[in-house]
C-alpha cells in the first residue's frame, strides 16, 4: 500500500469534513497484527491470553476475560450470576441499547432509574426501584466519568443484589484513586472501533472472584470444558465436554494483537482527550447558550465523549436543527444517547412514555457529542469551536 497516497487522501477528507470519531492506529498495531496473520493462529489463542493479562495487570483485577463485544461482556456477567426470567435489573435509561437488550436477552424485565446532571445514574433513584426482585444493578458509566460507585455499592450490599458495571465508555477511568473495573461483581468495557482504545470490534469483563471469572469464561466460548484454544496446539486434546450451554462470544488473536498495542498507549490517549476537554470548556466557559459536562471530583474522567446541552431557550433552533447547522460546517457530530425508554420496543413491550424518566429526556432533547479524539490535532478542536459559536451567533436570540 502507498502510505502516502493514503496520507494524503485522508488529509483531503478531514479538510473538507471533520469526522465525528476516527480510531488511531499505527505501525506497532499493523505490526502486531502482520505478526499474527503470518504465525498461524489467528483465533483466540496466546494474543488473546496476554491481552488478558495485561488489562487484568493494568486495573489491577484478578481476572479479565476477553470477548467479542461489550454486549458480550455484560451478556455472560449477567448470566454467570444468574440473572433470569422474574429478576428485575437496574439501569439507567440514559445508555446505548445494548445495555438493556442483554437484560431481555436473560427473560429479566429492565428498570430503569433516572440520571443526574452530571448525566449518570441517581443512586436515589436507583434505590427508590429496588424491589425483591431486584438481582442486579448496572450503573453506566457515561461518556468516561464513573458513576458514584461508594452510594451504589452502600445499596447493593443493604439489599444484597449484584453489581456489573457497564463501562464501556470508561477504560482508564479511576474513582477515588481506584481503576474503574476492580470494584464491583464485574465489569464490562468495550473496545469498538471509535472507543478510548480499539480492537476494532471486541470488549473485556474483569471480575475479582475466582468462581465467577471460571463462569463468564465457561459461557464465553459455548460452555466448553476446557480452553478451547488448547485443542489444537502441543499440550492440547481432542475431547472437550459441554457443561453449559455458553455462547459464542470469543475474542480473537488478531483482535487482542490491536489491543495489545493500543493499551500501551491508553495513558498518552487520556492525556490528549484531556487537553482537549480543556480547549473546550476554555472556549465554551463564556457562551451561555452552551453547556459544558459537569465532571465531579476525586475522579477520572476518561472523557470518551465530550457532550454539550445548548440551551434551546436561548436559541432559535433546537438540537436537531443545531446539529444540521454543524454538518453544513462540515462538522461530524453525534447524539448519546436516545433514552431506551422511547424506543418503540421499550415502550410497545414495557408501557414507558415520555415524561417517565424527565432527566434524561430533557439531558436527551439538548444535547451533541462533539468530536473528540486522538487523531485530532488541535486545530481541529479550534475548528469545532468556531463552527459551535458561529451556529450560536447565527440562532441567538
Amino acid at each position: 500500500m502507498d502510505n502516502t497516497h493514503t496520507e494524503k487522501a485522508m488529509v483531503m477528507i478531514r479538510d473538507d469534513f471533520l469526522p465525528f470519531a476516527l480510531p488511531d492506529i499505527g505501525e506497532e498495531e499493523i505490526d502486531e497484527v502482520v505478526q499474527v496473520l503470518a504465525s498461524g493462529w489467528i483465533t483466540t489463542g496466546p494474543r488473546t491470553k496476554e491481552f488478558e493479562e495485561r488489562v487484568a495487570d493494568y486495573l489491577g483485577v484478578k481476572h479479565a476475560v476477553a470477548v467479542s463485544s461489550c454486549t458480550a461482556a455484560l451478556h455472560i456477567a449477567l448470566a454467570a450470576l444468574g440473572v433470569g426470567p422474574g429478576d428485575e435489573v437496574i439501569t439507567s435509561p440514559l445508555t446505548f441499547c445494548a445495555t438493556a437488550n442483554v437484560i431481555v436477552h436473560l427473560g429479566a424485565t429492565p428498570i430503569f432509574a433516572d440520571v443526574s446532571a452530571d448525566c449518570n445514574v441517581d443512586p436515589d433513584e436507583i434505590r427508590r426501584r429496588i424491589t425483591p426482585r431486584t438481582k442486579a444493578i448496572v450503573p453506566v458509566h457515561y461518556a468516561g466519568q464513573p458513576c458514584n460507585m461508594d452510594r451504589i455499592l452502600e445499596c447493593t450490599r443493604e439489599h444484597k443484589v449484584y453489581v456489573v458495571e457497564d463501562a464501556a465508555h470508561a477504560i482508564g477511568a479511576k474513582y477515588h484513586g481506584q481503576m474503574i473495573g476492580s470494584f464491583s461483581d464485574a465489569t464490562a468495557f468495550s473496545f469498538y472501533a471509535i472507543k478510548n482504545m480499539t480492537t476494532a470490534e471486541g470488549g473485556m469483563v474483569t471480575t475479582n472472584n475466582d468462581a465467577l471469572a471460571e463462569k463468564m469464561r465457561l459461557l464465553s466460548l459455548h460452555g466448553i470444558s476446557k480452553d478451547a484454544w488448547k485443542r489444537y496446539g502441543s499440550e492440547g486434546s481432542w475431547y472437550y465436554e459441554v457443561v453449559y450451554p455458553g455462547y459464542k462470544y470469543n475474542m480473537t488473536d488478531i483482535q487482542a494483537a490491536l489491543g495489545i498495542r493500543q493499551l500501551a498507549k491508553l495513558e498518552h490517549f487520556l492525556d490528549v482527550r484531556q487537553r482537549y476537554v480543556a480547549m473546550y470548556n476554555d472556549a465554551f466557559r463564556d457562551v451561555p447558550e452552551i453547556h459544558t459536562p459537569e465532571t465531579k471530583g476525586d475522579v477520572r474522567h476518561a472523557w470518551h465523549l465530550y457532550t454539550i446541552q445548548i440551551d434551546t431557550e436561548r436559541l432559535t433552533i433546537d438540537r436537531n436543527k443545531f446539529i444540521e447547522a454543524l454538518h453544513a460546517e462540515h462538522i461530524g457530530t453525534s447524539v448519546h444517547f436516545i433514552p431506551i425508554h422511547l424506543h418503540p420496543y421499550y415502550s410497545e413491550r414495557f408501557g414507558f412514555k415520555r415524561g417517565d424518566y424527565p432527566n434524561a429526556e430533557r439531558i436527551y432533547d439538548r444535547i451533541i457529542s462533539l468530536p473528540l479524539y486522538p487523531k485530532m490535532s488541535e486545530e481541529d478542536i479550534k475548528r469545532v469551536i468556531a463552527a459551535v459559536k458561529k451556529v450560536v451567533s447565527m440562532h441567538r436570540r
